[in-house]
């Protein structure tokens, strides 16, 4: 499995809404802008994210888009699963498939039904919240002024 830029843009644009969670709606255009994205494409994306329930559009002069739900109730599997499809390190190791001609006779099946399981766990264990933290806290780290 390789993250396509769909995914990789679509967890980008949504952890920018969760770091202005509570600020109001945000633009497409401030999105692209904040985290070096291609505007046109994230338009692309916006749909399939809201068609799902992870943004709502917000019309108006003021508009954009806002989380639909609290940061820490949006996994990073969640937006990757409705940008990408369901998660699977190989063809024969699908997330929510069976394949009986690949389980029954490839040698090395269970592992790569392993390691999907080790993905979809780390994935779907990280919310936009756990994202927007470690970011917080890795500037109040970088803006210490150390004094002798």
């Amino acid at each position: 499995m390789k993250l396509s830029t769909k995914g990789k843009y679509g967890v980008k644009a949504l952890f920018e809404l969760a770091l202005h969670e509570g600020a109001g709606p945000m633009s497409l255009k401030a999105i692209a802008e904040r985290q070096g994205l291609s505007e046109h494409y994230l338009e692309q994306l916006a749909a399939p994210l809201r068609k799902a329930g992870l943004i709502t559009s917000v019309r108006g002069a003021q508009g954009g888009y806002v989380l639909s739900r609290p940061a820490n109730q949006i996994t990073i599997g969640d937006i990757i699963r409705v940008l990408e499809g369901p998660i699977g390190f190989s063809d024969c190791a699908v997330e929510g498939e069976h394949n009986p001609d690949c389980a029954g006779n490839c040698v090395v099946h269970g592992v790569w039904e392993k390691v999907t399981k080790q993905i979809v766990a780390v994935i779907d264990s990280i919310t936009l919240f756990d994202l927007a933290e470690q970011h917080r806290a890795e500037q109040d780290r970088d803006n210490l002024i150390y004094q002798i």
